[in-house]
């Protein structure tokens, strides 16, 4: 199975940017879009519901209209799905779709900022932890496969300029230590399985012509439980597409 994710800061901007294109031949089985900020009735039947998928899924903002939001494209339709966690607190921003296969689970979550503010800092913290908590019991029962924008750099070879931004959310000790703990409970970074090397990234700010530059962060990731490991094929980002200051990632995995 192929999976995609992309974080398109806003789909009905991504769409006049060759979107369909792209994802009309992309060859995913899901493709996983975050930061989609639309509610689907804002849209027109074609872009909701994309013809060159069988089965689509949207979860948005009940909070903030315009604002955050998640959605899945599927050809192999899905045992179930839900669009959150268990706690009540981390239900109204639109962050989650849960899709479930009969080989794993299947998250694509767009994980909050923490720049805004300590509030912030502490709500992504909370939905970090809520999340593991719950991929954890899930686990119990069948592999688990995340993919999205987890909002952190995890170690400096993650982003082009580490000590710049070792003070900035995104790159804080706080959440660096939350994805080795991650990691410590049996999730694998499946490109970090495929590249060990520098310069790889999949967000680049829309100043200092950062892109052309590839000053970037790799801040979008496909994790997957161990007992998954061996299963994935290959794991790769597509900073070549354009769109959006998110490129693509994608994972492959032998079901």
């Amino acid at each position: 199975m192929i999976i995609y994710s992309w974080n398109i800061n806003g789909y009905r901007a991504v769409l006049k940017k060759d979107f369909r294109d792209w994802l009309d031949g992309c060859g995913g089985d899901v493709v996983m879009l975050q930061e989609t900020k639309v509610e689907p009735d804002q849209l027109d039947p074609e872009d909701r519901e994309p013809d060159s998928y069988s089965n689509h899924y949207w979860n948005w903002s009940k909070k903030k209209k315009g604002y955050s939001g998640v959605a899945c494209f599927a050809n192999p339709e899905p045992l179930s799905w839900d669009t959150g966690l268990p706690d009540g607190r981390f239900r109204d921003e639109g962050r989650v779709l849960h899709l479930e296969y009969p080989d794993f689970h299947l998250f694509n979550i767009y994980f909050p900022n923490g720049q805004m503010s300590d509030e912030r800092l502490d709500f992504k913290m909370g939905f970090y932890d809520t999340f593991l908590e719950h991929a954890q019991a899930l686990r119990k029962t069948k592999p688990i496969v995340v993919g999205g924008d987890f909002n952190t750099a995890h170690r400096e070879i993650d982003l082009k300029n580490p000590k710049a931004n070792s003070e900035r959310s995104g790159f804080l000790p706080v959440e660096r230590a939350w994805i080795d703990k991650f990691i410590e409970h049996g999730y694998v970074d499946t490109f970090r399985l495929f590249e060990d090397g520098p310069h790889h990234y999949s967000w680049w700010s829309y100043r200092f012509n950062a892109r052309k530059n590839n000053a970037g962060w790799r801040i979008d990731y496909f994790f997957v439980s161990e007992e998954l490991k061996d299963k994935v094929v290959r794991a790769w980002i597509e900073p070549d597409v354009m769109g959006s200051d998110h490129c693509p990632i994608g994972v492959e995995i032998d079901v």
